[in-house]
């Protein structure tokens, strides 16, 4: 839909770890926080300086164009570091191709609308909120950073970023290897914050793309396809002003019948725990009834958060809605898992819950595009999908539809079905 944006995720990480650094990881990266605390009071200095020559220049000095570059790239290497995104011990000097997991930013200065420049610093406001979702405000917080505890923020404090990097901790000592949605969806956070740095400090004009398949699906490979998906017409961003300013208030029936139904779910989900757990195999009716419900409330919450935009039915019928959910038939489940689903849920539904934030920011600030342009933002609308998708997915496995464990990859899954 437009042309690639100037500031790249590289991914190059093969998802090994070492245990003995990852158990000590934060010790290991008390030398590189002192030194990012230091450079980021020059960056805060620096920063002015080259935001002063750019209004009357029309574009940063070669030199402080370069500095900028440099400490984007440092500060992703030190986040990747922190978070088990990446493995190597990084370097302290930003240098581009050192890390597995780099941002490739232009190398050159280019010439920016002065009116922006001058305005900067409030433009970059909503993509600061995603980023301090995803990532923390890594960059965009430069200018209020005070302090240990700002800084520790800094270097990758979005909620987001944070459980996939302590549950990765659990995972790669237990395996010796960081699980590949964790790592993507960490990925994907840290390039969207190299993204608002970017923009904050002149780096490029070009606002952040937050959307996930742009930012990742050249770097990384799709993980496999899983059971439940999520599926709909991406290319329709029309929104309805009316509805768009009212949308709270529409929601409502909707969101009273989605409570009832929830109660009546919950103990369909319980006798559908003692079927599988005795059987191995749901029963039919009730994975047919629970599919609905998991399915009413995808519909029910993308009408709400401005995913899609028609009102949608009071069922959860297959194909009724823009953003729709296929559920695979019926299959034997393995028992222990069943036995022990309400424990197993839990890593699934923290990064449920970090995604939450960035599915809330990403709702208020589409209401206000919307309202000012009548259609939602593709970078947003996108995130926003990639939220419900992973939402539906830890429902579903929650309520037994299926026993394959929700993938955290923003990426959709490929067409090669995991046996």
């Amino acid at each position: 839909m437009h042309e690639p944006h100037p500031v790249h995720l590289v991914v190059e990480d093969d998802y090994r770890r070492t245990r003995i650094t990852v158990f000590f990881r934060l010790i290991l990266a008390i030398p590189h926080l002192i030194w990012f605390g230091l450079w980021t009071l020059l960056i805060v200095i620096t920063a002015v300086i080259n935001w002063l020559i750019s209004i009357f220049a029309g574009k940063p000095p070669r030199g402080l164009h370069r500095l900028m570059c440099s400490y984007i790239r440092y500060q992703a290497h030190l986040t990747a570091y922190l978070a088990l995104v990446g493995n190597p011990y990084p370097g302290f000097t930003g240098e581009a191709g050192e890390y597995p997991i780099d941002i490739r930013l232009p190398e050159e200065p280019v010439a920016q609308r002065r009116w922006t420049i001058f305005l900067r610093f409030l433009l970059a406001v909503p993509a600061l909120i995603v980023s301090g979702a995803l990532a923390g405000l890594s960059g965009g917080n430069i200018g209020s950073s005070r302090g240990r505890k700002s800084t520790t923020r800094g270097t990758g404090g979005g909620a987001l970023l944070f459980v996939c990097g302590v549950l990765g901790w659990f995972a790669s000592l237990a395996r010796g290897r960081m699980p590949k949605g964790l790592r993507d969806a960490g990925a994907y956070s840290i390039g969207y914050s190299a993204q608002g740095s970017a923009y904050l400090l002149l780096v490029t004009d070009r606002y952040p793309n937050a959307d996930p398949t742009e930012m990742l699906v050249e770097v990384t490979d799709r993980p496999p396809r899983h059971p439940v998906r999520v599926v709909g017409d991406p290319y329709d961003l029309r929104r309805s002003r009316v509805t768009v300013f009212f949308r709270l208030l529409l929601s409502l029936p909707h969101l009273v019948w989605l409570v009832l139904w929830s109660i009546v779910a919950l103990l369909a989900a319980v006798g559908q725990w003692f079927v599988a757990l005795f059987r191995g195999t749901p029963a039919a009716g009730l994975h047919r009834f629970l599919t609905r419900y998991v399915r009413y409330r995808l519909h029910v919450y993308a009408f709400l958060l401005l995913v899609g935009n028609p009102f949608p039915g009071f069922a959860g019928v297959e194909g009724t809605y823009p953003l729709d959910l296929e559920v695979e038939e019926l299959r034997r489940q393995n028992r222990w898992k069943t036995g022990f689903r309400i424990v197993l849920v839990v890593p699934a539904a923290l990064v449920n819950a970090a995604l939450g934030g960035a599915l809330l920011a990403s709702a208020v600030l589409t209401w206000f595009y919307a309202l000012a342009k009548g259609s939602a933002p593709w970078g947003l609308r996108n995130l926003s999908a990639y939220a419900l998708r992973y939402d539906a997915q830890v429902e579903a496995y929650l309520l037994l539809l299926t026993d394959r464990y929700p993938h955290a990859s923003p990426l959709e899954g490929d067409d090669t079905p995991l046996e």
